[in-house]
């Protein structure tokens, strides 16, 4: 039959159209009147009109993602785990880039307030202003945040525990013997920047290592970033060991200790953040961080669902931080 009807629907299954109605809207009805509906639907192949039943519902079934650039292969992991739960809860991803809009993540709020959306979760691991964090506040659609929240604790958030991460990283080298420890900090537009180096100052106080300001050295995340970096640490001639917040620096770092005639690990020890997939490809492949991006998408598509549904969050605080995982590889040694 071309473009059944509802109408199609009731008449093979012998029920009413408003039985159908209300079968196909989530309402329970008879067990033997649910079965001659499904396979009533099965037969004709008869798929609903999902614009019908959003006016009817004031549902888009749509949640808005918003992100800082959506072309970044970064957030990949993200998007996959966020795709996972709103297919299982019948909802579609709309994407957007924070990019394309010169008022950033300010400029999407239209989105939720002309209820374009039924939900948002916005991706950013920028540090966001009190003013925005304000305005979600106010807002009445729902939304889930991944990344920095600016210490508010009222909105549901997920992030990764970049301060753990870095924290366990001192540890693992402490253990190899390792307590001249270097590091490269990332940019101060960044959240866990401040975190990871929080982490980083922090285990060492907690292992009795004495800290020298000089063996931290600011950089900007990039690869020629942490080449430059690591050149002025090895000037010093006394680390034994780099940490670098993040995989493309603590690639460039190798990179400067090869073209300076030292070796890793003999020489000198060497770790990243982030765990990327050229991570495990370089010589000597890198021991990293590993941030949990799938989960992390989970967590704030299932936080998102229940508050769309009317339900309290299921975890006990607004603010969800994820273990990393340290995995090692040969960029790394004993003393």
């Amino acid at each position: 039959m071309v473009n059944p009807t509802i109408n199609d629907v009731a008449r093979i299954a012998n029920t009413s159209k408003s039985t159908v109605s209300r079968f196909l809207n989530g309402y329970t009805v008879k067990k033997e009147t649910e079965e001659a509906l499904k396979l009533a639907i099965q037969s004709l192949n008869y798929h609903p009109n999902v614009n019908a039943r959003r006016l009817v519902k004031n549902h888009t079934q749509s949640i808005g993602i918003v992100v800082d650039d959506i072309a970044n292969n970064f957030y990949s992991g993200i998007y996959r785990g966020i795709e996972n739960v709103a297919n299982l809860n019948g909802y579609q991803c709309t994407y957007y880039s924070r990019t394309s809009n010169y008022q950033g993540e300010f400029g999407f709020m239209d989105l939720a307030q002309e209820r374009q959306v039924d939900g948002l979760i916005l991706i950013s691991f920028l540090k966001r202003s009190n003013e925005l964090i304000k305005r979600i506040e106010d807002l009445m659609t729902p939304v889930v945040l991944i990344g920095d929240t600016n210490s508010n604790n009222t909105i549901f958030s997920v992030d990764v525990d970049n301060e753990l991460g870095i924290s366990e990283v001192v540890r693992y080298l402490h253990r190899l013997g390792h307590e001249k420890i270097g590091y490269i900090t990332g940019p101060d537009e960044f959240s866990a920047t401040h975190w990871r180096r929080k982490g980083y100052e922090g285990a060492l106080k907690d292992l009795g290592i004495e800290q020298n300001p000089s063996w931290i050295i600011a950089s900007d995340w990039s690869e020629s970033g942490g080449h430059k970096a690591m050149k002025e640490l090895l000037d010093m001639n006394e680390i034994t060991a780099v940490i670098a917040s993040n995989d493309e620096m603590a690639i460039g770092a190798l990179l400067c200790a090869n073209e300076l005639g030292y070796r890793v690990p003999s020489d000198i020890s060497i770790v990243g953040f982030d765990d990327i997939p050229v991570a495990k490809w370089v010589y000597p492949p890198l021991t990293s961080v590993k941030q949990p991006f799938v989960e992390m998408g989970e967590k704030a598509a299932i936080g998102l669902i229940e508050k769309l549904n009317g339900e309290e969050f299921g975890t006990q605080s607004n603010r969800v931080l994820i273990k990393p995982n340290l995995v090692v590889r040969q960029s790394c040694r004993g003393l």
